[in-house]
């Protein structure tokens, strides 16, 4: 019986709800909008915001009729300054020296006492204030000191040249190992130096060898050593840093050796860093004493980077790449086994290569179909990279000038007569080839 109850009450409640649902939905009018945008307003709500609008209206034309922009000084108007309380402050807040902390006397002690060094005037033991812990300072640190105690109140960062720290590449490029052709080998080489120590590190653990630090990539110019550098900066999340040799050229005495120092110290503080050095051969000549001493500073700055390389400091986990088109005359020291241990050679492409640079430019160039690729290859003999992209932007040039969508197989023949062959004397990779 009471089973049949509740089926009977099941049926009922399922009947009233599928009456419920054949009713009619009821829309709201403004009023009820209007009703709805009262709940939790109080009675004055209203009001007030309204005089909070007006009084911000007149502030600003108030300060428009006075002459006064927030853009010409950034700062709040001069009716609600405290000059006296700022002064005041000043006075009880005084500056602070930098000095560094040399060493450490008694560490992890209650007494422990702190050896600094303030340039030019003294050297001081001192205790620590009260805003700083023992864990903040290490030997060694900059470190920021009162001017009566002199105990230290503040750890500051290292100091490093904003020209050093701008080096850093902080947007990964976007040229991948797939827009570089005609380098399958040296992109193998490469990997094998950059990739595989940063990946699979345990491979030479288990063989008890050190993975190689330093490539020097040379061949002529326009043959893909740059790009090839850019590539591996969008491949591996290290850090990476790009410096041009004539950068680290400075005007006085140890200047550009100082950078290169900072450089390095700032590498040594990432977990993975990769610099690489563009236009080695601007500070890395052979040393010659010409008599004047005009290259002197070069030289230091080439001696500094050969010991940063391999020196008395470890290195840490920094590769270093470096590029030139003149390698006969980089100084012997800087290219030794255990500076650079690896030399990768850029020579002008194949015909195969040449192809495949072909099609890797004709990706992004609106191109008519049936072009014969490996015919404009062959027309291209001894040609670099750069020449063949020259030869593809001109025959975009022709087609524009002719009011065409797309570029055609003439258009392709015109340029490579127009840029392998009428500026073949403008070509460096026979100068190349005579000095290495």
């Amino acid at each position: 019986m009471v089973s049949k109850e509740k089926e009977k009450n099941d049926e009922t409640k399922k009947d009233a709800d599928d009456q419920e649902k054949d009713k009619p939905i009821q829309v709201l009018d403004e009023e009820d909008i209007e009703l709805l945008k009262s709940y939790n307003l109080g009675p004055y709500t209203v009001r007030i915001k309204t005089a909070e609008d007006d009084i911000t209206k007149i502030a600003k034309n108030v300060d428009k009729l006075k002459g006064i922009k927030e853009s010409d000084t950034g700062l709040a108007p001069p009716s609600v300054w405290d000059l006296v309380g700022d002064r005041q402050m000043m006075q009880s807040e005084q500056a602070l020296q930098v000095a560094r902390c040399t060493k450490i006397i008694a560490p992890n002690t209650e007494d422990a006492k702190y050896l600094i060094n303030l340039r030019q005037i003294a050297k001081y033991v001192v205790a620590l204030g009260d805003r700083v812990a023992p864990t903040d300072i290490e030997e060694g640190m900059r470190v920021g000191v009162d001017r009566t105690k002199y105990q230290i109140q503040i750890p500051l960062p290292p100091k490093i040249d904003p020209s050093v720290t701008m080096m850093t590449v902080e947007e990964k490029p976007d040229v991948t190992y797939d827009d570089v052709g005609g380098c399958k080998e040296q992109i193998e080489k490469l990997k094998e130096v950059v990739e595989l120590p940063l990946l699979h590190s345990g491979r030479f653990v288990k063989l008890g060898i050190d993975p190689p630090k330093g490539v020097l990539l040379y061949g002529p110019p326009g043959t893909g050593k740059t790009l090839l550098a850019r590539a591996v900066a969008n491949r591996t999340d290290a850090c990476f840093i790009r410096v041009i040799g004539s950068e680290l050229v400075q005007k006085y005495v140890g200047e550009g050796a100082r950078m290169v120092r900072e450089l390095f110290q700032m590498a040594r503080t990432k977990k993975a860093c990769i610099i690489f050095f563009d236009e080695i051969d601007a500070i890395g000549g052979a040393r010659v004493d010409d008599g004047a001493g005009g290259d002197n500073e070069v030289q230091r700055t080439m001696l500094q980077i050969v010991s940063e390389l391999d020196g008395f400091d470890a290195r840490g986990n920094i590769k270093v790449l470096m590029a030139t088109n003149r390698p006969d005359t980089l100084d012997p020291a800087l290219t030794r086994p255990g500076r650079l241990d690896r030399k990768i050679e850029f020579l002008p492409p194949d015909i195969e290569g040449r192809r495949k640079i072909f099609e890797i430019h004709a990706r992004s160039i609106n191109c008519a179909k049936g072009i014969r690729w490996e015919l404009l290859a062959r027309l291209c003999p001894n040609s670099t990279g750069a020449e063949i992209r020259s030869v593809c932007t001109e025959a975009g040039m022709f087609a524009i000038r002719q009011r065409r969508k797309a570029v055609t197989e003439k258009d392709m023949l015109d340029a490579i007569n127009k840029v392998i062959k009428g500026f073949a004397k403008f070509s460096s990779t026979a100068k190349y080839m005579v000095y290495n």
